[in-house]
């Protein structure tokens, strides 16, 4: 029996490396989903990405509570998936416990405005921390502050830069992200409570 494909907005500020491995993802057969939409803080690599494939694509700087209703009525979207955008996001109360975030930290440690990037990355060895890893979460009107719904944990290495942290912190997203949306849809499509995940 062929799963339903849910269909997503997805939003973006940067270079679009989650909503390529999210696409790859769909078309593995691995997320029973389909990019109804992308939303871009900025023109950026990638809406770039995502306009060459014919994804409707919307660059929107400012959002307002009425702009996101909207665009989730006009494109039929049912989960607000974010992938590196950088902006606070208004939420709908239609949209409430359909939007989700990955963040590279363990939350709630290194999170909050202002960290994204190599940022959070440079914090956690700062911070003198043993380990680091993902956290995807639902998203509220804090930054990085939602309900947790799963983390996967790695050691931070002697020698470790923000750059050798970040690459093995991504591949652990990369992972995590679409198995958990999978999940999540599944969740939600059967009507059963939310939960988090292992």
């Amino acid at each position: 029996m062929t799963r339903a494909k849910v269909p997503i907005a997805v939003f973006v500020s940067g270079r679009g490396r989650t909503l390529v491995n999210l696409a790859a993802q769909i078309e593995a057969g691995a997320l029973p989903a389909r990019i109804a939409l992308v939303v871009g803080s900025k023109a950026c690599d990638a809406t770039t990405w995502a306009i060459e494939r014919r994804i409707a694509t919307e660059i929107a700087p400012r959002l307002a509570v009425e702009d996101v209703e909207r665009l989730v009525r006009e494109h039929g979207v049912h989960w607000i998936v974010l992938a590196g955008y950088i902006k606070h996001l208004p939420i709908p109360t239609s949209m409430r416990g359909r939007i989700v975030n990955i963040h590279p930290a363990l939350l709630p440690k290194f999170g909050g405005k202002g960290m994204y990037g190599h940022r959070v990355h440079q914090a956690v060895l700062d911070s003198c921390e043993t380990e680091s890893g993902c956290t995807v979460h639902y998203v509220d009107d804090v930054y990085d502050h939602g309900d947790v719904i799963a983390q996967v944990r790695c050691a931070v290495e002697a020698g470790d830069t923000p750059e050798t942290l970040a690459a093995r912190v991504f591949a652990l997203e990369c992972a995590l992200y679409p198995r958990v949306l999978a999940e999540l849809f599944a969740e939600k499509a059967l009507g059963t409570r939310d939960q988090a995940l292992g």
